[in-house]
């Protein structure tokens, strides 16, 4: 594997790096597999400085596959939002900061409410709807990859890997195509650590503000898309309020395409790499679903799965962590644990050892699931078919991975294909 560039570019302060891990440093967020190994040997849970959108909290991070895969399942952890927020207040670095308000969401609830919200969108984000949208991803595909002229540089991220997952959620959603930069903007600030609070506050606002107007707009003029659904159901007895339709529309909308966008960059990267792997996968295309599963698992999108709170004391090896404590579960780094995974850091399309974690585990297993496997699937069979011939332009420790606590994706991928 590369080992990626950790000079901070101009603009960015260093954070020092101690014998503590510092998790929101500029080095960790390009090398990220080296430091969580770090915490992996050491065997315990510790507490870490993590930020979540502009707040720095103190909170148990966990490192390990088996107690990541356990505690994504465990009851114990909540995502209920009115008190994960007073957790995260109790739990902030600096007390005074203000911590975000925002309407309860699928992604922060616990059962009924979670089990209510995911029904509501199961029934209406079915696998039918999924399959629908195949022949259009696939002409989308060959569409965006018509533009690109054999032998000449692009940046495969801007291009490929960010174009085509949100055109396909701005499709599901029913956002029209002159919104979808709004949307990538709102989310690179939300998701930067250099941005301030105030920037994501606004950025926040101004989502929220034109999602309420594309409710309003869906329920004067209903379309064949996700959001019109839910309002259909809202109307015809379904429980789910104004407010959870906001957040379920936010939620649909970024975490729809980002985490796409980086699985098809880093894999593309990984193919690169390892043109064995390459050639195997042009040689056989059944296994690209498998392919898929392992780009998932080489570089999970998520770092870390979304945030929790312990709702009473859990026991760890020996450690108990404290009721009302923040608690991050590393994806990133269960997914490269040579416990489960052996020989982790190597790319290999075949392996048997399945069972990642990037998709989380539990009742919030991604209900997008399905989506990214079909978007993946289609770009790299249609990659292979298409062009014999790839070149990394710009050498792989040369490449700059996004300065974000929450994602894992490249900034850019210079490439040729011919």
């Amino acid at each position: 594997m590369h080992t990626a560039n950790t000079t901070a570019p101009p603009g960015i302060g260093a954070r020092a790096e101690s014998t503590e891990i510092d998790l929101l440093g500029w080095g960790f967020a390009q090398d990220p597999h080296s430091r969580y190994a770090l915490l992996r040997a050491a065997g315990d849970v510790r507490k870490h400085v993590v930020k979540t959108l502009a707040t720095e909290l103190n909170a148990w991070v966990v490192a390990d596959y088996e107690r990541a895969r356990s505690l994504l399942a465990d009851p114990r952890l909540s995502k209920q939002i009115e008190p994960l927020l007073d957790a995260m207040a109790a739990n902030a670095v600096d007390p005074t900061q203000t911590i975000a308000r925002t309407p309860r969401s699928m992604l922060f609830s616990d059962p009924p409410d979670h089990t209510r919200l995911r029904r509501l969108l199961g029934n209406v984000f079915t696998m039918r709807r999924v399959e629908r949208l195949r022949p259009w991803i696939e002409e989308l595909t060959d569409s965006l990859l018509d533009q690109v002229v054999p032998g000449e540089e692009f940046d495969f991220v801007e291009r490929i890997g960010l174009a085509l997952p949100i055109f396909v959620i701005g499709k599901l959603l029913g956002v029209p195509q002159e919104r979808h930069d709004d949307f990538r903007a709102w989310n690179g600030v939300l998701a930067s650590l250099q941005t301030t609070a105030e920037q994501k506050r606004e950025a926040h606002g101004r989502a929220f503000a034109y999602i309420g107007e594309l409710i309003a707009a869906k329920r004067r003029e209903p379309g064949d898309d996700l959001v019109s659904a839910l309002i259909t159901a809202q109307e015809d007895g379904g429980s789910l309020d104004d407010p959870e339709l906001l957040a379920t529309t936010y939620l649909m909308m970024n975490a729809g395409y980002e985490t796409t966008a980086h699985m098809l960059s880093s894999g593309v990267l990984g193919l690169l790499e390892h043109p064995d792997q390459q050639r195997l996968l042009r040689a056989d295309s059944s296994l690209l679903s498998s392919a898929v599963e392992e780009f998932l698992r080489l570089e999970s999108p998520l770092n870390m799965a979304t945030i929790r709170f312990t709702a009473e004391p859990v026991e760890l090896g020996g450690t108990t962590i404290p009721a009302g404590q923040i608690v991050f579960i590393a994806l990133l780094s269960a997914n490269r644990d040579p416990a489960r995974f052996p020989d982790p850091d190597r790319l290999d399309i075949t392996r048997a050892n399945k069972g990642h974690l990037s998709f989380g585990h539990g009742i919030h297993h991604c209900i997008g699931a399905p989506l990214a496997r079909m978007e993946g699937e289609i770009v790299f069979g249609r990659l292979l078919e298409r062009f014999a011939t790839w070149e990394l332009v710009t050498p792989a420790q040369q490449l700059r991975w996004k300065y974000s606590a929450q994602f894992r994706g490249l900034e850019a991928l210079p490439v040729r294909l011919s």
